[in-house]
């Protein structure tokens, strides 16, 4: 049975390493035997803590001598941007994935799974107000999840993207009533009659859009959310539908009345509604469900519906829409670690296909790739590494356009069924996530058109395993082979396997002395024109591994 009981004892390496791949996106050893030593709350303790950014915003030069900011303070409409508007997105997309490399907790990974199902495009706003919606993921991905639904309706961002900016109370507009529903809260059930989608109805979007009418884009200089002190869009009584709204049985039939005929009356109006959809058990429910999707297996049965997501909902619920207590309770879970059934490697561990965003920035903290520092080499940190190399070659090219999902729902390889993951990992992605090591090991964008061109970085392999760390005696082969393989591997392999890596793959079939011998040479002479071969070989070969392409 499902058990949502708390892991006894501390994690050990293989618990601790389950754990921190599936929340951070920040990997490496040393943190993996740190919390081996850990119970799982104590592991979580530190992992669900937001930490200070690396820089408050991004920085702009594009070749210019000294590199300028350009979104906060919020500058009026007049003002002069340093450069091209969607250049500057780009700019605002790299920062956050830097961001996210240097997160040592989840804080970035709750941003990406907000982001998965309250979508926006990068396009759908200005630079600035795009950096505003990930500022507003980051505020709530800890947080409360009624506040962060609530002001995702004024995100400047998300006006656009859904055509709430079109909705008006003499011509209301309901794509984003429906993708409120659909999206946001409680999903679309099994059809149960014409326009009656089980959990909403026709009826209910048309109602739920003259609720949103009159709230639109405001001037980033002239108005914040008084709360986060984001910049946001805000409601304009002169466009706003105050007459009564009335939902049909899905909701009880209930009626939201306006007390006042101003913007007090528009949020108090507001308020009502969302408590009305929070109201409903398939709210909590659905949302829950995502987590499980997200954190643990895509493979959610009926036993897991009850003894999971179930519980899970009601602690939502009883948590009034805290998010944090949910995921400690699911994150220090004997289901979550696979111990609650007589095969605890049959399940999670290793059950879940690596998006290309875990597989890129796992693979750049763990081998330690040094990044060109964001002000000082502003171009080769912005453009050359991540705007060209990571967002282009290793997600957009592998099948994840990071921050332009393919359509509202978000991307793929989290929602659609009955692939899932699988859409993450298949003939028109593959080639370009077995390039990895090789744009790795190279520095360069190493295929297609600029397959010479430098990404601003590169794994000095033999450095990297000699200094590290990462390796506790490098001068043993089957030790080197072994200690990359259990930390980067979700299961040890087994001896077949594992000879397959040393003899095979890193020895090539030579004696290991071999390797002994090429290793101090290496020490005494610093030359690595040797050592670094067979290190490649088995950089590449894990890196190509199915092992290394779950988590």
């Amino acid at each position: 049975m499902a058990s949502l009981n708390p892991l006894s004892g501390v994690l050990g390496r293989r618990k601790a390493a389950h754990l921190l791949r599936r929340t951070s996106f920040r990997q490496s050893r040393a943190k993996v035997d740190e919390m081996a030593g850990q119970t799982a709350a104590e592991a979580l303790a530190t992992l669900l803590t937001a930490y200070p950014l690396q820089l408050d915003q991004p920085v702009y030069s594009d070749g210019a001598a000294t590199p300028v900011t350009w979104i906060n303070p919020p500058q009026p409409p007049s003002a002069t941007l340093p450069g091209d508007d969607s250049d500057l997105t780009r700019f605002v997309m790299g920062w956050w994935v830097n961001e996210a490399l240097h997160d040592p907790g989840t804080t970035h990974r709750m941003a990406l799974f907000f982001h998965q199902f309250l979508a926006v495009d990068a396009a759908s706003g200005s630079s600035m107000e795009f950096f505003d919606y990930l500022s507003l993921l980051r505020w709530g991905s800890l947080g409360n999840l009624k506040k962060l639904v609530t002001k995702m309706v004024t995100d400047n961002c998300m006006l656009s993207y859904v055509d709430n900016d079109q909705n008006f109370s003499q011509n209301p507009n309901e794509n984003f009533a429906r993708e409120f529903f659909e999206l946001f809260t409680v999903g679309r059930g099994q059809p149960a009659g014409p326009g009656d989608y089980t959990t909403f109805t026709e009826d209910d979007v048309i109602q739920a859009a003259r609720v949103f009418t009159g709230f639109n884009h405001a001037q980033r200089h002239q108005y914040s959310d008084p709360e986060t002190m984001i910049p946001a869009g805000k409601g304009y009584p002169q466009s706003h539908d105050f007459n009564p709204k009335v939902f049909s049985a899905r909701f009880g039939g209930a009626s939201i009345n306006a007390t006042t005929q101003d913007a007090a009356g528009m949020e108090a109006e507001l308020n009502a509604f969302v408590d009305l959809v929070f109201a409903q058990p398939v709210t909590s429910q659905l949302f829950c469900r995502r987590l499980y999707h997200f954190f643990v297996t895509r493979n959610v049965t009926q036993e897991i519906e009850d003894e999971v997501i179930a519980p899970l909902a009601q602690l939502l619920v009883d948590s009034n829409f805290e998010i944090k207590p949910v995921l400690e309770k699911l994150l220090q879970s004997e289901h979550f670690f696979d111990v609650d059934d007589s095969d605890n490697a049959d399940e999670i561990v290793g059950a879940l296909i690596k998006s290309p965003l875990d597989l890129s920035l796992q693979a750049l903290t763990y081998f330690q790739l040094p990044i060109p520092d964001p002000v000082a080499e502003n171009t080769k940190h912005y453009s050359d590494f991540y705007s060209a190399a990571v967002l282009e070659r290793m997600l957009a090219r592998a099948g994840m356009d990071l921050f332009y999902p393919q359509d509202v729902a978000g991307y793929s390889g989290y929602y659609q069924d009955p692939v899932l993951n699988r859409q993450f990992f298949n003939s028109a992605t593959i080639v370009q996530r077995y390039k990895l090591p090789q744009i790795l090991l190279t520095g360069t964008h190493a295929w297609g058109s600029g397959s010479n061109d430098d990404i601003g970085t590169k794994l000095d392999v033999a450095v990297w395993i000699r200094d590290s760390g990462v390796v506790s005696d490098p001068s043993d082969s089957a030790t080197l082979v072994q200690d990359l393989l259990y930390y980067l591997f979700p299961e040890e392999p087994d001896n077949e396997r594992f000879e397959h890596f040393h003899t095979t793959v890193f020895l090539d079939q030579l004696p290991a002395q071999d390797w002994v011998y090429e290793w101090e040479a290496f020490l005494t002479t610093g030359d690595d024109s040797e050592v670094k071969i067979p290190l490649g070989r088995l950089v590449n070969a894990i890196l190509y591994a199915p092992e290394y392409q779950v988590m």
